[in-house]
């Protein structure tokens, strides 16, 4: 195996978590940043330290990335495949985050294994891209929504009483929790996603063998990937988050980041499931907004959003594809 391609492929996954992190900053600290509980620079900060310590708790949603979606391939064929995936992803995240539109990199990665595997002749385990991608990704949103929507209105029954002044600087202050329980979350579910892929390129490379545990340097070398990206920061998306589906209040914004948090954790722990960071804060952040009153959430600017969810995945992988197809033509 040429050591060249496995250094180039581990090269552009890096990348990938890099432009996963500043893509993706906002789902951690959209609301915290749009509420005043934080300041940007704290925010990122914050965000940029828990993805660190997220990366590292566990390996589930790694493992189900490695072995559960595509046939590992093999060869200079197989180094060809993950990198045209990552081609597609990486594509499609420079995209939206140009455009604002907060659409899932996971499902960038995701649609890009099977566009390139699908291009390379690999088997694609439908059952398992069926379980552990497309049902979470329906299921997802829609709980987001639901449990956001319960949650603030708990919260405003419980300070139903209480002084408006003192219940928004209180929830000012929880906010710094929720925002990094959220970073923490993030950091769980997007780092180990890249995780899988290395470890992929690591099997395919004769490195190391189907089924070992994730070397240590993979870990550390994707978790700061992603702090880095995280801290760079996606603007262009945390104005869409924070301000055009609803103008959030501290409560608004815990809650939203509490369900958020909640979801990520019991799906990597309890079903071990690459979910997307990015459906889940957007779906608790419309659920929360809609307790005001239903039309206080932009629903056009979340129908552009929930758009881009369902044509991430295709349109990754007919890139993934492309980038297939010229890398065979050029090197294969």
């Amino acid at each position: 195996m040429d050591t060249f391609a496995l250094v180039v492929t581990i090269l552009v996954a890096l990348f990938f978590t890099y432009t996963n992190g500043f893509h993706d900053s906002a789902n951690a600290i959209a609301t915290s940043v749009s509420t005043r509980a934080l300041t940007p620079k704290a925010a990122l900060a914050m965000a940029a330290v828990m993805n660190l310590a997220g990366a590292f708790l566990g390996s589930g949603v790694a493992k189900t990335v490695s072995e559960g979606l595509i046939e590992t391939p093999k060869g200079s064929t197989g180094m060809g495949i993950l990198f045209a995936a990552l081609l597609g992803a990486i594509t499609w995240n420079l995209i939206t985050w140009y455009y604002g539109l907060p659409s899932s990199s996971s499902h960038a990665l995701f649609g890009g294994m099977v566009g390139a595997a699908l291009a390379g002749g690999t088997q694609v385990y439908w059952h398992g891209v069926l379980d552990k991608i497309v049902i979470p990704m329906f299921v997802s949103p829609v709980v987001g929504l639901i449990v956001g929507y319960l949650v603030m209105t708990a919260i405003m029954w419980i300070f139903r009483n209480s002084n408006p002044h003192k219940t928004k600087r209180g929830f000012r202050i929880a906010q710094t929790v929720s925002a990094a329980g959220m970073a923490l979350g993030h950091g769980l579910q997007d780092a180990q996603k890249t995780m899988g892929i290395v470890v992929m390129a690591l099997v395919i490379a004769d490195v190391e063998d189907y089924g070992d545990p994730i070397p240590l340097w993979v870990k550390i070398a994707c978790a700061l990937m992603l702090s880095l990206g995280t801290y760079a920061g996606g603007w262009r998306i945390m104005r869409t988050l924070g301000r055009k589906i609803i103008e959030l209040d501290p409560p608004q914004g815990f809650a939203a980041e509490t369900t958020g948090a909640s979801i990520m954790f019991t799906t990597a722990f309890l079903f071990k499931a690459p979910i997307s960071t990015t459906h889940v804060i957007t779906s608790a952040i419309m659920g929360v907004g809609a307790t005001k009153r239903v039309n206080a959430v932009r629903w056009g600017v979340a129908k552009n959003i929930v758009l881009g969810w369902f044509i991430t995945m295709p349109a990754a992988a007919i890139v993934a594809a492309c980038a297939f197809g010229v890398v065979h033509l050029a090197f294969l």
